[in-house]
């Protein structure tokens, strides 16, 4: 097969991607926006938001991983035209994904008093629990949305949590300009603010996502006859199958990431701030890899139900394709910009805390250098991902994604770190060298699978 048999598949990918990328994206700007509005307060404030979110990602990662088994069993059911299965899958879904949400939040609530012994600054250790109380609620209707938002992408139907994510985004800015800084008649709530700009958002969100999905004649038959009653212990088995170890390997990756932070927390405030920038900027462009992650998932999981292997693999290989170049364009991005992007989240007028915002600045452009590396394993590992999940493959996966970022990368991140000179760079290289092994792990697997797939049809 000519490179031509897999970029005729771009623009169908990319019809399909487009708004999943855009609603990522939107959770993301969510983060970048908090960021950007508390960093205009101080580095102290940045890093508190940065400790408090490290905690609530953790769970959400839970969450948002455990929620994608709903997708690929989905678009099985509409490769099939299986109604039956598809609404199932979706009730099921639902229900199990509300009892998760409550349930982060809860593990959450109880683990605060954990930031008092991981080794950060009092004051911003302080700053960051009123603010992890809130926002942790806040993961209770983000939990409920996904699991709407996997069972819309499934039906390929990706444009409604694009908009929802979009509304939630403009939602989200206003309330943090009101009460971060106390504009017209509302209270200067700082870091406060931000979090109750998160919640109501994100409630936001929910309502508008059920709202018009329950408006569109296409659902009305998967809305029906939602029952508790109905709910049966073997379905809620199958997607706690797929959809754990699916939690688990987003666990694994965010994990790394936080462990990141709380290494750079470590060093000091001026490497946890920096580090919050980076990663910032990082998982701004990161979206557009899961964006293409998810259309894997839904074509591969299409293809699956149609039973066409051969069209399966040309499909998966044109998104790692795309994935790869994409990645590309954004890891020259970085290496050009990598001195005043930074400057974006920092306050420069703010004579007290200039040598602070300096040196995050200069710490946050050696790490943009790294990230623009790790740019393109990280793209290709969560799109292959991705396409395994499709296929419904994720035991073996998250074996795989733990091996690549506990046992080569973060190992890498606290020698580098701590022990030499390279401090929060060093940190950065241990993520790439994890995140390259996955990409080379579930590539292998994904390689595997699909030949042996084809070559039992033949």
């Amino acid at each position: 097969m000519n490179l031509s048999t897999y970029t005729k598949e771009f623009t169908y990918n990319l019809k399909l991607a487009y708004p999943i990328i855009l609603g990522m994206l939107g959770h993301t700007i969510v983060g970048i926006v908090d960021n950007i509005m508390v960093g205009k307060i101080g580095p102290d404030e940045l890093a508190a938001v940065s400790l408090g979110n490290s905690f609530v990602f953790i769970a959400m990662s839970l969450g948002i991983g455990f929620s994608t088994a709903i997708t690929p069993l989905v678009a099985e059911a509409d490769g099939k035209h299986n109604i039956e299965d598809g609404r199932s899958a979706f009730h099921h879904g639902l229900y199990l994904c509300t009892i998760l949400g409550f349930a982060l939040f809860t593990l959450i609530f109880f683990s605060k008093p954990l930031i008092s012994f991981m080794g950060q600054p009092e004051h911003v250790v302080e700053l960051a629990k009123p603010y992890l109380d809130i926002v942790a609620f806040s993961l209770v209707p983000l939990i409920i949305f996904q699991a709407y938002k996997q069972f819309a992408d499934g039906m390929s139907e990706t444009k409604y949590s694009m908009w929802a994510t979009i509304l939630a985004n403009l939602v989200n800015v206003l309330l943090n300009y009101l009460l971060i800084y106390g504009v017209w008649v509302f209270p200067k709530l700082g870091i406060l603010g931000a979090a109750i700009g998160t919640i109501v958002s994100r409630f936001v969100m929910l309502g508008y996502m059920h709202y018009v999905m329950h408006k569109k004649e296409k659902f009305h038959p998967f809305f029906k006859g939602f029952d508790l009653k109905k709910i049966k212990r073997e379905v809620n088995m199958k997607i706690i199958r797929l959809g754990t170890p699916s939690a688990l390997q987003m666990f694994f990756e965010i994990g790394l990431f936080t462990g990141a932070i709380l290494l750079s927390g470590y060093i000091g405030t001026t490497s946890q701030a920096a580090n919050q920038i980076a990663l910032s900027l990082a998982s701004f462009t990161f979206m557009f890899a899961m964006g293409l992650s998810v259309a894997a998932m839904i074509r591969v999981g299409n293809q699956k139900g149609l039973n066409d292997y051969k069209k399966l693999r040309i499909v998966a290989l044109s998104m790692f394709l795309l994935a790869t170049l994409l990645s590309i364009i954004f890891a020259l991005l970085f290496i050009l910009f990598h001195n005043s992007l930074p400057a974006l989240f920092v306050d420069m007028n703010s004579l007290a805390d200039l040598a602070k915002n300096k040196e995050v600045i200069a710490i946050a452009g050696q790490l943009l250098m790294v990230a623009a590396v790790f740019q393109i394993s990280d793209g290709i590992q969560v799109v292959v991902l991705g396409a395994l999940r499709g296929l419904q493959d994720v035991k073996i996966p998250m074996y795989m994604t733990f091996i690549s970022y506990w046992v080569i990368g973060f190992p890498i991140s606290i020698y580098l770190g701590i022990y030499t000179d390279l401090k929060a760079t060093g940190i950065w290289i241990g993520l790439l060298a994890g995140l390259t092994s996955a990409a080379i792990f579930l590539y292998l697997r994904f390689n595997y699978l699909t030949k042996k797939l084809i070559n039992q049809q033949l």
